[in-house]
Order: C-alpha cells, then structure tokens, then sequence
C-alpha cells in the first residue's frame, strides 16, 4: 500500500491554505507525524487526503491510482479519518457507536466476528469497562479514547489521526500513540498522525513532514527534522535536541528572545 501526496492545492470558498504539498513515499508500516504551528494546514491536508474537501488543484493517489476518481464508499474502504472535531449518535453505548463505525466499510447485518472486533479493541484501548455507557456522558478525554476506536476498529489501508492525543492526560496519551503505532506496523498501514507534542512525535514516528503557511518547510527522519533550523522558524522558538539514557529522543524548547520579550 502507497499514498502520494503530488502537489496539492487546497482550501476553502476559493481561499488557499494549501500551497503545492508534495508527499512521497508513504509506505506500508510507517507512522508519519504531520507537525507545525497552529492554522498550518493540517487539518486541510487531512481533509483532503479523505476526501471531506476537494482540492483545487494537485493529486492524491493511493497504489497510483487517483483518488478523485473514486467515489466516496470506494474511498472509504482505503482511508478512515479521526478528525478533531468528531461527534456520534448520544444515543448509542460505547459499544454501539464502535460497531457503528465498523459497520460503515461494510454491510450492515452484524455477525460474531465483528462484535468480538469491537470487544477486542475496547479491551486493547483499556474502555471495556465503559462499553455500555451512553457516549453522551462520558469525559472529553473518554470520548477522544473511543473516537480512536472507532477509527481504529475498521482495519483501513491508510489511517489519519488530526490531534488524536489533544485531550488526554499523560498516561492515556502514551497508551493512544503506543497502539496507534501498533496497529499501523502489524497491519502494514499508511499512517499520517497531526501531533502537537513534538517530543511524542519523536518518540513515536518514523517520519515527520512540517507544515509552515500551507507549505511543507522540512521532510525526514524525526531527528534530521527536529534538528533543522526549520522548526525554530515555523514554532518561533529555540530547541535543542538531546537523548535520554535510555537513547530516546526528546526536544528541548524555549521561547526565543524575540517572543521573550513579548511576554516581558
């Protein structure tokens, strides 16, 4: 599996927030982390990438094929988006709404299969224990944790997550990249993940691409990435790259003088 990102313009009621993106080499296997100051234009990328808007110029081709060629069922069998802002019926349980998802890339008589489907990764995700509680009742940090389940129950060739960890706690967050990561490398997906925390995208993916004013600033490796004077320019900050003991990579970040006076 293969996704190409090949000079993408996009935006909305004719004004561009994308501007020429080009992505190569998407491959099976690997967690790509989309990174960059707020209103970058991650989540018009994503968007794009699932079909949501329709870019004005440019192509998206997964295995080579254009995917503006397909029609939206075509499409959604290759790609399931978590988007930030997401929603589901309150009237649904935990489980159902999971199910619901599931359910979408498919017909829908229910069988054995894929009810165990969804219990299984209820349990991996730790929310068996909230499985028929009504959605409509549960925390922000809860209901980010399902919104991954949905997306991840529905085995996708490509799976996008924008901010999948933007409102869960330390823990949660650590346990949401760990099996996010695990899906995309066991099942051999293409997985793009919008990541704020820098030091969880270093942790975390094989590949960072950096958005600055709708433009990519900086493609590669976590460390050649986060090492570059790109990412001091795109955040207006100063950062220093160092290892753990345990030889994990982290980001070591200040305001700059200029942003430091600002808040003098």
């Amino acid at each position: 599996m293969s996704l190409l990102i090949d000079g993408l313009h996009a935006g909305y009621s004719g004004t561009k927030i994308l501007t020429d993106v080009t992505i190569e080499n998407l491959q099976s296997g690997e967690l790509v982390g989309v990174i960059g100051p707020n209103a970058a234009g991650k989540s018009t990328l994503f968007k794009s990438i699932a079909g949501v808007i329709k870019p004005m110029s440019g192509d998206i081709l997964i295995n080579g094929k254009s995917t503006f060629n397909m029609s939206r069922a075509q499409r959604a069998k290759h790609v399931a988006y978590m988007p930030q802002a997401y929603g589901c019926n309150a009237v649904l349980t935990v489980f159902e709404s999971v199910l619901l998802a599931l359910k979408q890339s498919g017909g829908w008589r229910v069988n054995q299969a894929q009810l165990d489907r969804v219990a299984s990764i209820l349990h991996t995700l730790g929310l068996e224990h909230i499985a028929g509680r009504n959605i409509a009742f549960l925390s922000g940090g809860q209901a980010q944790m399902v919104a991954v389940a949905q997306t991840l129950v529905r085995e996708p060739d490509i799976i996008l997550f924008d901010e999948p960890t933007s409102a869960l706690d330390l823990r949660h967050q650590l346990q949401i990249m760990s099996q996010i990561r695990k899906a995309i490398t066991s099942n051999g997906l293409v997985g793009l993940a919008a990541l704020h925390d820098l030091n969880l995208a270093a942790q975390f993916c094989d590949r960072l691409v950096l958005i600055k004013d709708g433009q990519i600033r900086a493609d590669g490796s976590p460390e050649l990435v986060l090492g570059s004077s790109d990412i001091d320019d795109a955040y207006g900050v100063s950062t220093e790259l160092g290892r753990t003991g345990s030889g994990r990579l982290f980001v070591d970040a200040t305001l700059n003088k200029v942003q430091a006076k600002r808040v003098a």
